[in-house]
């Protein structure tokens, strides 16, 4: 199952920074392309059954989904796709090229301290 092993990655990560941070993690925030093969349900449940008895037990995941890119070969616009009208919004062209699907990236973790939250 592809989500596990991102969760564990997550996981890792996170637990890294929690203890340079010497706080509770409680949110992270990742983003990834539409085109991206994960699915949040999955990852999330994933994540929470490796987290469980761990610093990351309870972390809530925030998943963002970055549009898709295309440049049009027209007016050479870069631009979000809209999948129910693929036209360049500049020029009306259907001639463009798709750019690379956006990468899962680990955004932001939010941890809480004893009086106050941080951001990382």
């Amino acid at each position: 199952m592809h989500e596990t092993m991102v969760a564990q990655s997550l996981m890792a990560i996170i637990t890294d920074e929690t203890a340079k941070n010497n706080a509770k993690p409680v949110t992270a925030k990742i983003s990834c392309g539409m085109l991206n093969s994960i699915s949040d349900e999955i990852l999330r449940f994933a994540f929470e059954a490796i987290a469980k008895d761990t610093p990351c037990e309870g972390v809530k995941l925030q998943i963002e989904h970055k549009p898709i890119q295309a440049r049009c070969k027209s007016c050479d616009l870069n631009f979000d796709v809209e999948l129910s009208l693929p036209e360049c919004p500049k020029c009306g062209g259907d001639d463009f090229k798709l750019q690379p699907d956006a990468p899962l990236i680990l955004e932001e973790i939010e941890f809480q301290t004893e009086s106050r939250y941080e951001k990382s």
